[in-house]
């Protein structure tokens, strides 16, 4: 992919005043720097969301912040829970030399011109239970995806796991080797499945409403109760 640069500034305001800072058009962000104190920037929002789709969680981007160079990967990123939009980015600086660890997103590869796999052509439901697995590498060799065969999935039954990802040179997945990633059901399996799961999370609901009836046991001697105060947790 093409090598993705994003220029950021050194960011004065912190805490509930980057509100304002986000009504500006601006994204609060943070540079995590090898046990180096962070460094606090921003960056325009438009700017950090392209090079966020470019680059996503797994490629090295570089950022510019002043007269210093990065390279980093996006470690974290906040959204909004109303708008959905950008609301903080947490970024890793990496060194060239070292490798790194990072999601990698997982694709069914299909036969040239087909659209489905040969179980889904035959009317079989293939559902994908893993998107992204972690691989190690050095920064320059991470993958931007990686691939199962699909034309192996074929009948009921038929199962891809990581062990079956296309492995690239100087890669190394750390993901278990027997997580499925695709697998082929027949659709009146699948619903039956479904059916009895959803049978089962009810039955369980049932049970913890008839405990929470229940009459809860009152102290005696409420001099025995606990006044020890509950640490605060860290923020």
């Amino acid at each position: 992919m093409d090598k993705v640069t994003l220029t950021l500034k050194d960011r004065e305001v912190t805490g509930k005043a980057v509100k304002q800072l986000r009504r500006d058009g601006m994204v609060p962000a943070v540079i995590h720097d090898h046990g180096k104190p962070s460094i606090i920037v921003q960056a325009e929002y438009l700017k950090i969301e392209k090079a966020y789709k470019k680059a996503g969680r797994s490629q090295p981007l570089t950022l510019k912040n002043g007269d210093k160079q990065y390279t980093a990967l996006i470690k974290n990123i906040t959204h909004d829970p109303k708008k959905g939009s950008l609301s903080h980015v947490v970024f890793n600086a990496v060194k060239a030399n070292e490798k790194v660890t990072a999601d990698i997103p997982v694709r069914v590869k299909l036969a040239e011109g087909d659209e489905q796999t040969p179980a889904e052509q035959a009317g079989l439901v293939v559902l994908h239970q893993t998107e992204t697995v972690e691989v190690e590498a050095f920064p320059r060799n991470l993958p931007e995806e990686l691939f199962v065969d699909g034309t192996k999935l074929v009948e009921p039954g038929d199962s891809l796991t990581v062990a079956d990802i296309e492995v690239p040179e100087n890669v190394i997945i750390k993901t278990e080797e027997t997580t499925p990633v695709a697998t082929a059901y027949e659709p009146s399996a699948l619903q039956s499945a479904e059916a009895e799961e959803e049978t089962s999370g009810e039955g369980s609901e049932e049970s913890e409403a008839a405990e929470g009836e229940q009459p809860k046991e009152e102290s005696s001697d409420k001099t025995e109760q606990s006044t020890e105060a509950k640490p605060k947790e860290e923020k």
